[in-house]
């Protein structure tokens, strides 16, 4: 049998992987546009901040690939699926066949609708030749604005600080990370960041980039502007749906997939940051690797129902550890919220209960209990027996 897989990031190489393990046989071809072979996007911060050498950004050591009979096109990006005669067509005209496809090309970056964003000196952070870029720009322009207060927005500017720029935080929201911190959470981690000498601009909208044919600054909506020669944007990324599109399959918000992860053809498999499960496009790193491995079994036919991801997040945010996982901005009387906060010290621990069972939780500025905190809210476990304790920190976990 002969696999294909598009696209070489977290969910292609992951289903890759989990196939050769499943089957000693199957023939397995990886095409990628990019001509590395897989790294964890989280790495490129780290090399921008110089903590990784660029051979270390990489996840698995040379010759990996070969070692596992994973045949990998690297920059050998496929233009065409033809869902009726099962092929793909690559960019440099090449067709082949496929017994079962697995669309897993991610998500391309988000470009906000402001005038400016062609200049020279704006860049955006998706790939190593990205990272790359922006590190030769920085060495002669060290006054840069970052356009997005979510997670890569805050490392970045948390990396190229680092790298000794002064740097400008701008967020629409009126807070930063909005979709994982309620607004306590937020002010802490705000506080915090600016300890690092980051400056934080919340609640603005960016109108413009300003100067000729390079970046000068930022130009805002209601009046005011930032003086800025680079300018990095991390407002998002959006599924990567051109292929799925081209090949007439289903597409909404993602491309439609049942709870096998198949598209609407039933040999084409879809996950992922593209993938639509249930009306969800999760766009999270556990929920790339719990779909990479289902979709590596159902298309070896194995039937392994994909029931969706709790959606859970342990990050590390301008070096402080922030975890976010389950219903952890729910609101409303069927909810109790628990809070224990130290703002001084960078510390908020919340935790979401529904009927006593634990839904969602906030765990900012310490990993202890973390990893306790997630797995119980995973399993929306009953803790009305352990309410007023669990948020101190010396509660121990064990047994249950």
């Amino acid at each position: 049998m002969r696999a294909i897989i598009i696209g070489n990031g977290l969910t292609g190489t992951m289903a890759a992987k989990t196939l050769r393990e499943l089957d000693a046989a199957v023939d397995i071809e990886v095409f990628a546009e990019e001509k590395y072979a897989y790294y964890p996007r989280p790495n490129l911060v780290e090399y921008i901040a110089g903590n990784l050498a660029q051979d270390r950004v990489f996840a698995f050591p040379s010759g990996w690939a070969e070692l596992q009979r994973i045949k990998i096109r690297a920059g050998q990006p496929v233009k065409l699926v033809d869902p009726v005669g099962r092929t793909v067509e690559t960019e440099g005209g090449e067709k082949l066949g496929f017994d079962v496809l697995l669309l897993a090309s991610g998500s391309r970056t988000f470009l906000p609708p402001f005038k400016g964003v062609e200049k020279k000196g704006v860049f955006t952070l998706k790939t190593l030749d990205d990272a790359d870029a922006i590190l030769e720009y920085l060495k002669d322009h060290p006054l840069i604005c970052v356009v997005g207060g979510g997670l890569l927005g805050l490392e970045i500017a948390r990396a190229v600080r680092t790298r000794g720029a002064e740097v400008e935080v701008v967020e629409v929201f009126d807070r930063l990370l909005p979709r994982q911190l309620d607004a306590r959470a937020a002010a802490i981690l705000k506080s915090q960041i600016e300890k690092l000498g980051v400056r934080v601009r919340l609640a603005t909208t960016t109108e413009e980039i300003l100067g000729g044919a390079e970046a000068r600054g930022l130009r805002y909506k209601g009046g005011g502007a930032t003086a800025a020669d680079m300018v990095i944007i991390a407002a998002g990324v959006r599924p990567d749906l051109s292929l799925a599109t081209k090949a007439g399959l289903t597409v909404e918000k993602g491309v439609v997939v049942d709870d096998l992860l198949r598209t609407s053809n039933s040999r084409i498999f879809a996950a992922g940051d593209l993938a639509q499960h249930r009306g969800r496009v999760y766009g999270i790193i556990p929920a790339a690797f719990d779909q990479a491995r289902t979709v590596a079994m159902n298309m070896l036919d194995l039937d392994k129902k994909y029931e969706g991801t709790v959606p859970a997040n342990t990050l590390k945010v301008a070096g402080l550890s922030v975890t976010s996982v389950g219903e952890a901005l729910a609101e409303g009387d069927e909810f109790e919220v628990l809070v224990e906060e130290r703002p001084e010290e960078g510390i908020y621990k919340k935790v979401v209960l529904q009927k006593d069972h634990l839904v969602g939780a906030i765990w900012l500025g310490t990993r202890k209990g973390a990893p306790e905190i997630a797995r119980l809210t995973a399993l929306r476990s009953h803790v009305g027996d352990i309410k007023d304790e669990i948020l101190k920190d010396g509660f121990n976990f064990s047994g249950r």
